[in-house]
């Protein structure tokens, strides 16, 4: 069984690491990496994790999915969500793609981890509880790596009435606020010092130094934080007007 994930901030790229480690799987790929897709078509069974935007599944991870959409047919895959707070069926979101393309889903489990949105503070916890976040999904890891190991596969988010919950309860509202956010990337040009980090590890190529500070070009940004969390002038917003805390897993 491989292991393939999407991580903007290192969340959930943590949790897909634990389950290799406990499922007896070295091999373990980032969507971003090219033998990914080598990776899913040389097995038979891969669990495939991402963390949950907006209560729907990054448009990242919804773009790699269908422009590999051949790979998929016949393959069994268990699939496992990152989120901040709820998603209702944040797996379901991508098993319905999986299963238009032919895949069978054995399963999947939601995990909590701490939220990545640095210039937002609703979310925001103290060092310690997101420790204890951590903890306690760790914990949680363990116990479906050993469902997983004897074939026992938790349904967590793949039910009708996850659906339902995800649907109306965030989804159709985060929609057009997610699509809005695409284009929001903002830039203190005080702080900025063109020194090009963003830019190297924005997972879209959405971002380019001109002039000296750094830009957002095309409609591909995936929001992710990757760019707002990782900048060590703290020069970068997206929804918020100022950064808050940069909330990147490392710093936990």
């Amino acid at each position: 069984m491989k292991i393939v994930y999407f991580s903007g901030n290192g969340n959930t790229k943590h949790c897909a690491k634990e389950f290799s480690k406990l499922t007896g799987n070295e091999s373990v790929f980032s969507i971003e990496d090219e033998g990914a897709i080598q990776a899913i078509k040389k097995s038979d069974f891969f669990c495939f994790a991402y963390p949950v935007h907006f209560s729907n599944i990054p448009f990242i991870v919804r773009d790699f999915i269908n422009n590999n959409s051949k790979v998929f047919r016949g393959k069994k895959v268990f699939l496992i969500a990152t989120m901040g707070l709820f998603s209702g069926d944040g797996t379901g979101c991508s098993a319905r793609l999986f299963k238009k393309y032919g895949a069978e889903i054995l399963g999947g489990v939601h995990l909590k981890m701490p939220d990545v949105i640095g210039d937002v503070g609703l979310l925001k916890k103290s060092p310690q509880e997101n420790k204890n976040i951590i903890k306690n999904t760790e914990e949680k890891i363990r116990k479906t790596a050993d469902l997983i190991n004897s074939k026992k596969y938790p349904q967590e988010g793949l039910h009708f009435y996850n659906h339902i919950a995800g649907l109306f309860g965030q989804r159709l509202w985060f929609l057009r606020e997610a699509k809005k956010h695409r284009k929001n990337l903002r830039t203190d040009v005080e702080k900025c010092t063109g020194c090009a980090l963003c830019e190297k590890q924005c997972p879209t190529k959405s971002i380019r130094i001109e002039n000296g500070k750094a830009v957002l070009i095309g409609n591909n940004c995936t929001i992710c934080y990757r760019c707002v969390n990782s900048c060590p002038h703290k020069a970068l917003t997206i929804i918020g007007k100022r950064m808050l805390e940069q909330c990147l897993f490392k710093n936990y």
